[in-house]
């Protein structure tokens, strides 16, 4: 089983917004949550049209590395530097190898697929530069990335994968 949510869905603490140009680097952290990729460019023409859109393409995968310690993401914070924030209310119990997709749009949190919204259309990253943290729930942080379109994805698929 890979997610095992006890209570309600995660709510949305706001959009991510623009941020300064950086090349793609990361700070490591002691913490067996990691970032594990992003698609910061959904396929298609950006659009955050609740009905139409396709802000629900955009994601960040997070993975639990640990080999033996299950982790639940309550109370785990996902931010930008412009200060736009997504907090986990729920309880989201990530076994050791597990990993969940953190996306836009309106849906159904799924232990099935692996997924929660964001309960937000707007889109969560920008698609030319941006930056991701990831802070643990006393506020240490557990991991974090900067990319930009050019340096940092050399495929231009609109993907970034941080650790395997």
């Amino acid at each position: 089983m890979r997610i095992r949510m006890l209570i309600g869905a995660a709510a949305a603490a706001g959009t991510l917004g623009a941020l300064a140009a950086v090349p793609a680097q990361a700070t490591e952290y002691s913490s067996a949550l990691k970032i594990r990729g992003v698609q910061y460019d959904a396929p298609g023409s950006d659009s955050n049209n609740c009905t139409t859109g396709n802000s629900k393409a955009e994601y960040l995968e997070i993975k639990n590395y640990s080999s033996s310690k299950t982790v639940n993401l309550k109370g785990y914070l996902v931010k930008d530097a412009a200060g736009n924030k997504f907090t986990f209310t729920a309880n989201h119990y990530l076994q050791p190898g597990d990993q969940i997709k953190l996306r836009g749009g309106h849906g159904t949190d799924s232990d099935a697929n692996n997924v929660v919204y964001r309960d937000n259309c707007n889109f969560i990253w920008n698609n030319d530069k941006d930056s991701i943290y990831l802070y643990k729930p006393t506020g240490a942080g557990a991991d974090s990335h900067k990319y930009t379109k050019s340096g940092s994805d050399p495929d231009g698929n609109g993907y970034i994968k941080y650790h395997g």
